[in-house]
């Protein structure tokens, strides 16, 4: 009887600490090189977020959204698209639309994606009025995103450690979404607990290994993710109960929370180099190390091998020959044989482009694949790959065993993430306004016109 009587005093003061650091972190208690990154994220996401804004997935979505998930009251407009949903809609729409092209950040022991659905739940937020009153300007903006990949990160890091299924980024990333809503609208300890409760029920336990290895518009459920966590804060709100949320609460995971304020998570993100899935890049720099230093052409190829862990190698394994951008985008073989081809692999590689190349498909067809034990002991933390190339010469090159670049080993310079912003964005929205909303996200923290010139811009049309 003494123990059920001391555990929910030993919960409330683990939840009372994520609360009370939801409610209470201030703009000016954070690193300088912790806005960077918040910044950095910020900038990569919507320049992912305009290349997705041209995929089928989001005209479906939106269009579902739009129609079906409407607000009598309180709507948002939804992310480079401009049509109104509901707040919860217009997240999953937003969430979708910058999933539906995989070049977002990460964290390798979540496996998965946290900014996916925190921007655009953040965006829903503001724009559908919630939080008004409060002073939500480019600082607390700045500051909200920083507190959702805290409390994502750990979340997500907490659910895998503790349990045996591989999920999806839905399951853990909705509880960051949820935060920022109980944080807008000023909860309580209670309303908090109870939003993030609500938020991991409903949050989507996809299996996303079966995604991983067939494709599809599903993706790492991050569209769901969003939707859950904006309708566990708007229930908690109401006065909807959830049970405790063992991601923040079970003791096991208690050293995860200890920390907070203290270990900046945001840190932790990677950028990825590649509009492809994070596991096919370590083999996308070995491919390219080999044909830089070689000199090479893809027609000398007659056959490839490439050696990663697990998970890279299943990736694509039931699509071979990709159909779609979707499945372009999970497939280690097709990313390293664009790399080949093209020397390059961004959207026009995964798209049409790389999709329709007979060079590309040539290649498809000398690959095998198989797994190096040692690099799937070291996953999630680390990601290699080693690839062999056979040229028609007689010669065989062997590739130095690679990782990804964008970790905090090997991290993308803020000229690159730039590149890669205007790569992205530039062809969707133009060279002008791609230049606006780079500025215009520099200028957060200290231009107080900022924030809702920003917001307008990335929630209208894309065309």
């Amino acid at each position: 009887m003494a123990e059920v009587a001391t555990r929910p005093a030993r919960h409330a003061a683990r939840t009372a600490g994520a609360a009370a650091f939801s409610r209470e972190l201030e703009f000016d208690a954070l690193p300088e090189d912790v806005v960077r990154m918040a910044l950095r994220c910020l900038v990569d996401l919507i320049g992912v977020a305009a290349a997705g804004a041209r995929t089928p997935t989001a005209a479906i979505i939106n269009a579902y959204a739009s129609t079906q998930m409407c607000g009598r009251d309180r709507e948002a407009r939804i992310l480079f698209d401009g049509r109104r949903a509901s707040i919860a809609g217009a997240a999953l729409a937003g969430a979708a639309t910058i999933d539906a092209i995989d070049g977002h950040d990460g964290h390798v022991l979540t496996k998965g994606h946290a900014g996916a659905a925190l921007l655009p739940a953040l965006l829903a937020y503001v724009d559908g009025g919630i939080g008004e009153g409060k002073q939500i300007d480019g600082r607390e903006f700045v500051t909200c995103l920083v507190l959702g990949y805290e409390l994502a990160t750990r979340a997500g890091i907490a659910l895998h450690a503790t349990t045996s299924d591989y999920h999806c980024s839905g399951a853990w990333n909705a509880l960051g979404c949820a935060a920022l809503g109980g944080r807008l609208m000023d909860f309580d300890e209670r309303r908090m607990r109870d939003a993030l409760g609500i938020a991991e029920y409903l949050g989507p336990r996809g299996q996303i290994l079966r995604v991983c290895a067939q494709p599809t518009m599903l993706k790492d459920g991050s569209a769901w993710g969003a939707h859950a966590g904006v309708t566990a804060a708007l229930l908690a709100r109401e006065g909807f109960t959830g049970a405790p949320a063992l991601t923040v609460e079970a003791d096991e995971v208690k050293s995860l929370w200890s920390d907070l304020g203290q270990r900046w998570r945001i840190r932790e993100q990677y950028f990825k180099a590649y509009p492809v899935c994070r596991w096919a890049q370590p083999a996308i720099e070995a491919a390219l190390s080999l044909k830089l230093a070689h000199r090479f052409d893809a027609e000398d190829i007659v056959a490839i091998s490439i050696e990663s862990f697990r998970e890279a190698i299943d990736l694509g394994s039931r699509c071979p020959m990709p159909a779609t951008t979707d499945e372009a985008q999970y497939s280690l073989p097709f990313a390293v044989a664009a790399a080949l081809v093209f020397g390059q692999v961004g959207t026009a590689e995964i798209g049409t482009e790389g999709l329709a190349d007979p060079q590309v498909g040539r290649l498809l067809a000398t690959f095998s694949l198989s797994e190096e034990y040692d690099f799937s002991r070291r996953f999630p933390a680390e990601r290699w790959a080693r690839i062999r190339i056979a040229l028609a010469d007689g010669r065989s090159l062997i590739s130095e065993p690679a990782q990804a670049r964008g970790g905090v080993e090997h991290p993308l310079s803020d000229e690159e993430i730039g590149v890669k912003y205007r790569e992205l964005a530039e062809p969707v929205l133009g060279p002008r306004r791609s230049a606006r909303i780079a500025a215009l996200v520099e200028s957060l923290s200290v231009d107080a016109a900022a924030l809702p010139a920003l917001i307008d811009e990335i929630l209208s049309s894309a065309v």
